[in-house]
């Protein structure tokens, strides 16, 4: 829990502030926001910060987060005899985000910025800050395209020693800095409804402050006023986030049209996107809306802290990923390697959910849950219960939703198997004999040695890594090995996480108008900003670059805004 502050809430009878005043006003109390307004007050300026949410949720999503980070030639990187270069990692990703519009131009110069970045001072940068790194690198967004197609060519998924909750920490440390100096005043459950401009400058923001909550961290809260509020600034910036938690946003950016009828959250109901096309009436260009990252292999979280709480299982090569009437995706669409490419096949065979089939050993290896709440190893910095990891015990956050979770399945056969995924699904998609024959097939692939199943060509290939061979791949094995048994299927559902799109923005964060012109003493960083330009992962992203986004975007709009004033 934060340390409290005289602003954090109100008291429930009517009321309007006499006003708020500061040299930068920041309307959102997420990572971005604070290391932007950290960034401000380290300048020598006073800060106001405005959140919709009770002081408990302060630091927004990232809290939440798995911590992970896309860096570039690291010292971890090289030590798991991993070689990167920045050109190699610019290359990827402009394969990945596939810029094709004519407002991609900044988002292009944000990208190329931000992976200089990625491969030179961020590290430095959070470890003079506190911040560790876990030494295992991860491989994320493996691609199979070729070369010159989507995907990392080496694993560049650093996880923050601590996860979200230790990245978050040192920018609210520095904010608190400011509480306890006079110069940053935090004003929890004050809702931004409006941008204010004179003279054709953006001056402030004007809202609502809402009721008194006790809602802890992530869950919804009450949306009824009891007040007003303005504040002014010489600058705003605004890093309220995007809509993942505002379905009804979702299906209508949806591209095509054709969202799933039935999805899960991946963030708080909070992370709604309201006050964006507020935004937008004062000039501003939101841009990309189309572009969003939502992920195909979410599960229901057996104990939820916010609505259709849904929690995304970050899988290891090996299990089977059929669609909802049992047939199997194709290749590269494996486990791992390509989140759109599954996404949107999953959604075009008109079903919004899929299945992994799989077995108990590839399970307890390969499956991780995304989440600062679901790795308490990491994010207590636990050794000893990291290491269960190596020997995974009856007693992991895995096999806790393998015991309580709705969607896990177990049988003795793939007959069984079957029955059990229809009676689930509610319907007869899953014909047993199919089912069979597709395990079997797969099954003598693997007894043969070699083979000719480019999955198993992708496990072993991914085994030669050794963070994979250690912890997150299991070695090919027969499906109905007993030995490794049970089987199991996994129902998987659209879960939503990330807006790609957002305010269109330049190098230093400004918020530029249709005509690609800076909105004076406007700004915009993280996920408002499509992490920088209005979009800067294009179409797709290449995992660990949103909250790295955050800081980026974050220190660029607290370092302009505060020279601006």
């Amino acid at each position: 829990m934060p340390p409290t502050n005289s602003d954090a809430d109100h008291v429930s009878s009517n009321r309007t502030t006499a006003g708020i005043t500061a040299d930068v006003v920041v309307v959102g109390a997420g990572l971005s926001g604070l290391v932007s307004a950290a960034t401000a007050y380290a300048a020598g300026k006073t800060v106001a910060v405005l959140d919709q949410e009770p002081e408990a949720s302060v630091g927004g999503q990232a809290h939440w987060s798995f911590g992970g980070l896309f860096l570039v030639d690291t010292p971890e990187q090289r030590r798991l005899g991993v070689r990167d270069s920045a050109e190699l990692a610019l290359s990827d990703w402009f394969a990945s985000a596939a810029f094709d519009r004519v407002q991609d131009n900044n988002a292009r110069q944000w990208a190329e910025s931000y992976v200089h970045f990625a491969a030179g001072e961020k590290r430095a940068w959070l470890k003079s800050l506190g911040v560790g790194i876990f030494p295992l690198v991860q491989w994320a967004e493996r691609g199979g395209y070729g070369a010159q197609g989507h995907g990392n060519t080496v694993p560049r998924f650093h996880v923050t020693w601590g996860t979200g909750p230790a990245l978050v920490e040192p920018f609210l440390a520095k904010v608190m800095e400011g509480v306890r100096a006079g110069r940053i005043s935090l004003h929890f459950r004050h809702r931004a409804l409006a941008v204010d401009m004179t003279a054709g400058r953006v001056t402030g923001v004007t809202g609502e402050i809402l009721e008194s909550s006790t809602a802890v961290r992530g869950q919804a809260s009450s949306r009824l006023p009891v007040g007003a509020f303005t504040a002014h600034g010489g600058a705003v910036v605004v890093t309220t986030g995007g809509i993942g938690g505002n379905h009804e946003a979702v299906r209508r950016q949806w591209p095509g049209g054709n969202a799933p009828a039935d999805m899960l959250s991946g963030v708080p109901a909070s992370v709604d996107g309201r006050f964006l096309p507020e935004v937008e009436a004062v000039g501003a260009a939101l841009i990309n809306g189309d572009r969003m990252w939502h992920y195909p292999e979410g599960i229901y979280n057996y104990d939820p802290v916010w609505p259709a709480h849904g929690i995304r299982i970050l899988p290891g090569p090996s299990s089977l990923w059929l669609d909802a009437q049992g047939r199997q995706l194709p290749a590269p669409l494996f486990p791992g390697f390509d989140s759109l490419g599954a996404l949107r096949h999953i959604v075009g065979t008109g079903h919004g959910y899929s299945w992994f089939v799989l077995n108990r050993t590839i399970a307890l290896k390969e499956l991780a849950l995304s989440g600062s709440e679901q790795n308490p190893d990491l994010t207590g910095k636990d050794l000893r219960l990291l290491a269960s990891r190596l020997r995974p015990t009856s007693d992991t956050p895995i096999q806790r939703f393998i015991d309580q979770g709705i969607d896990f399945i177990q049988a003795s056969s793939p007959a069984e198997l079957a029955s059990r995924m229809n009676h689930l699904a509610g319907n007869s998609f899953i014909e047993a004999t199919k089912l069979e024959s597709l395990i079997e097939a797969r099954d003598r692939q693997v007894t043969s040695g070699l083979g000719k199943d480019p999955q198993l060509a992708a496990i072993r290939a991914a085994r030669r890594f050794a963070t994979d061979k250690l912890m997150r791949v299991a070695p090919p094995h027969r499906l109905t090995d007993p030995s490794h048994g049970p089987l199991m299927a996994i129902r998987l559902s659209v879960v939503t996480r990330k807006s790609l799109g957002g305010l269109a923005t330049d190098l230093r964060s400004r918020v530029l108008d249709a005509d690609g012109l800076p909105i004076p003493g406007l700004y915009a960083a993280g996920e408002a900003a499509g992490f920088g330009g209005g979009g800067i992962h294009g179409y797709r992203a290449l995992e660990g670059t949103f909250l790295g986004g955050c800081l980026f975007t974050g220190r660029a709009a607290g370092r302009d805004a505060a020279a601006s004033v």
